[in-house]
């Protein structure tokens, strides 16, 4: 379940307004984080006031952010309950990711031919976070990372309308296995592919790119999803 606090700094000239609507858009991620994650579990009913005592917010910004994630289709409202996690079918789950593929793979090889070593110093660190999160068994935190380590990736190839739709279709995403692997200690194995990746990148590696990228998807889909891998 959700554990982080939200707080924020207001700017100097800030309007209350601005750290309102901010404040609305960071619940609205850490509780779709936590739905990836599948730390708040389909089929469960969660009120907003239980909700925002673990975020440590008032009960407001939660039930705007539940809105959002309504219209998104992740939850539905239950009268006088609170809000129920809609429970994704395999077969959507599938579609999801090969379509992260149609877009993914041929996206990296683009990516392979463009980076530069400056962009590959600048994401390294993303990588090394996501092997300490992997190690700490911070899902959340590793979903966070995992995100921005991909878009930022993808971003290099230049289109804007790539970057957003896969941002979306992560959004849609369930990783019921996360918990597991990392109990296991093997989401540090997969965690270790972005650094892969990096190493294939840096050499332009465009075929190696690309196996790496649709070996890694099928891991998002399979194990990490909470599914046997043959």
């Amino acid at each position: 379940m959700v554990t982080m606090t939200i707080s924020f700094e207001l700017q100097p000239g800030q309007p209350l307004l601005a750290k309102r609507v901010s404040l609305r858009a960071r619940v609205t991620e850490a509780l779709r984080e936590s739905l990836v994650a599948g730390e708040m579990q389909p089929g469960r009913i969660y009120s907003a006031p239980n909700l925002a005592e673990m975020l440590g917010v008032s009960a407001t910004p939660v039930r705007e952010a539940m809105i959002d994630l309504a219209r998104e289709g992740l939850v539905e409202p239950i009268r006088n309950k609170g809000y129920f996690v809609v429970k994704l079918r395999d077969e959507d789950l599938d579609d999801l990711t090969a379509l992260r593929a149609l877009i993914e793979v041929p996206t990296i090889a683009t990516v392979a031919t463009l980076i530069t070593s400056d962009q590959i110093v600048a994401l390294r660190p993303l990588a090394r976070q996501l092997n300490s999160t992997a190690i700490s068994g911070d899902l959340i935190d590793f979903i966070r990372t995992d995100t921005t380590f991909h878009l930022q990736l993808l971003a290099i190839a230049g289109n804007r309308q790539i970057v957003e739709e896969v941002r979306r279709l992560r959004n849609l995403s369930r990783l019921y296995g996360l918990g597991s692997l990392a109990e296991s200690g093997e989401l540090i194995a997969t965690a270790q592919e972005h650094t892969e990746l990096l190493d294939l990148l840096e050499e332009h590696d465009v075929q190696g790119s690309q196996d790496l990228m649709n070996r890694h998807l099928g891991h998002i889909r399979g194990v990490w999803a909470g599914v046997h891998e043959e």
